[in-house]
């Protein structure tokens, strides 16, 4: 039971970090660097504004893929393994989520034009980057049990 409060604390924390950084920015807050810029924009789609034309239909989309995660890492155990990682995960989805649902588009702030221009990313995007790379090397470079 431990793994799962672990989970509900990470991803609480991790939606409450990143709705107070977006509200900094909702609120008029900007700086523009010599390369990177910290200014409100909106994503209609996902990464690099992929799906915008499906409009409002993708935070719909979006949460039935946060659902569909959520049932099967609670149903295969894996979050007795990955807590840490599932909750940074979860709580960023459902940061860009709730941006989806409140303001029509996700609330990106950074944006890197430092020798090229990169896509405007946020808080909760770096988290989920994080969690998945954090995963993978999990799955990958962890020792596991032998079953018998």
């Amino acid at each position: 039971m431990r793994p799962f409060y672990v989970f509900l604390f990470v991803a609480a924390g991790t939606f409450i970090i990143d709705q107070s950084i977006k509200a900094l920015f909702l609120d008029g807050y900007s700086y523009a660097g010599n390369c990177i810029d910290l200014v409100l924009h909106f994503n209609k789609g996902v990464a690099f504004s992929m799906f915008s034309f499906l409009g409002p239909y993708l935070k719909w989309l979006q949460a039935a893929l946060i659902g569909g995660i959520l049932y099967y890492v609670l149903s295969r155990g894996y979050i007795r393994r990955y807590a840490l990682p599932i909750g940074l995960l979860v709580g960023g989805a459902l940061g860009n989520l709730y941006d989806r649902f409140a303001h029509a588009g996700v609330v990106d702030y950074v944006a890197w034009h430092c020798g090229f221009h990169f896509a405007v990313f946020n808080y909760a995007d770096v988290v989920i980057d994080l969690a998945v790379a954090w995963i993978v090397v999990m799955v990958y470079f962890s020792p596991r049990k032998e079953s018998r």
